[in-house]
């Protein structure tokens, strides 16, 4: 195998996960000679705007995919929820890996609990998707947007004035943070994932035959079905970061797969939720977005995309 090098981020946590994720294929390949070239994107370089505001997700993605194009790196390793759910032709996912734990930690000052902060508490997120989850559910709260990193977040809530704040669990672990920092893990009922959460999207040519043999040795068949569906309802609604969406799928006993939708308004005041069962996640991830629209979720999405656009 030729020498591989490796698009990331320059984040602590991109090339943390990089460099685990190489780890997994030396393990099948010890012989594998890969280096890591870090590159700043546009999301990287805003930290001063609520990336709903500047144009979303494709934010972290497009400098990297463009070298894969121009050939100066063979594989992107990048956190799935960062990545549209329309893959520019050319490229494809070569491989989903090991998912992490998809759901959201919640971490207060002294441990408070969620439901026992008092009224005007202040949480720190920069997810419209988190804010409107808990509105909806503790109207009695106050959302205050925040960004920056792992460290940076986590010093802020300890000088700032947040109460709690909320980040993916996946980082924190992936990162090595102990469970002891984290107040409680939301689950689903209580904080329904963003897409993807969790789980990393290995991108590289479509026509790299030896590097997507390669890929395939660890590759997560359950895993990748489960995005799948959930990156299907994405598109099919049209989603984005101007949008509260979330969407978590599942894989069940019977080898059947759950998969649970989720449009809000930004305040947390109107919430469209279904739940299907299948073995399709592709015709799951259709089928949830058709009812969710026929209920009236997309006249959210076109209202805040509207004012996206204007």
């Amino acid at each position: 195998m030729r020498k591989l090098v490796v698009g990331s981020r320059r984040s602590k946590l991109a090339l943390t996960q990089s460099q685990q994720f190489i780890d997994k294929l030396k393990e099948v390949d010890p012989t594998l000679e890969i280096e890591i070239k870090e590159i700043v994107t546009k999301g990287d370089r805003i930290v001063n705007k609520q990336l709903s505001k500047v144009g979303g997700k494709g934010l972290f993605v497009k400098e990297i995919q463009q070298e894969l194009f121009d050939k100066d790196i063979d594989m992107a390793i990048h956190s799935l929820k960062d990545v549209p759910s329309i893959i520019p032709e050319g490229l494809t996912l070569g491989c989903i890996p090991d998912r992490e734990v998809p759901f959201d930690a919640y971490i207060s000052k002294n441990h408070v609990p969620l439901h026992e902060l008092p009224d005007g508490s202040i949480i720190g997120t920069s997810s419209l998707r988190r804010g409107a989850q808990i509105l909806s559910k503790y109207p009695n709260l106050e959302i205050k947007w925040i960004r920056g990193n792992i460290d940076t977040r986590l010093h802020k809530l300890e000088t700032e004035d947040y109460d709690a704040i909320i980040l993916a669990a996946a980082g924190l672990r992936r990162m090595g943070w102990s469970d002891d920092i984290v107040t409680t893990y939301l689950d689903k009922d209580v904080l329904l994932p963003a897409i993807g959460q969790g789980a990393l999207g290995i991108e590289c040519r479509s026509d790299d035959t030896e590097l997507l043999e390669l890929l395939q040795k660890v590759h997560n068949q359950s895993v990748a079905d489960c995005v799948t569906a959930e990156r299907t309802f994405l598109s099919a609604m049209d989603g984005s970061c101007q949008v509260p969406i979330g969407g978590y799928a599942t894989n069940k006993e019977n080898g059947e797969i759950e998969f649970t939708g989720l449009i809000m308004t930004p305040d947390g005041s109107e919430r469209y939720e279904h739940t299907e069962v299948g073995s399709n996640p592709i015709d799951l991830g259709e089928k949830v977005s058709r009812v969710l629209k026929e209920q009236g979720a997309y006249d959210i999405i076109k209202k805040l995309n509207e004012e996206q656009s204007h």
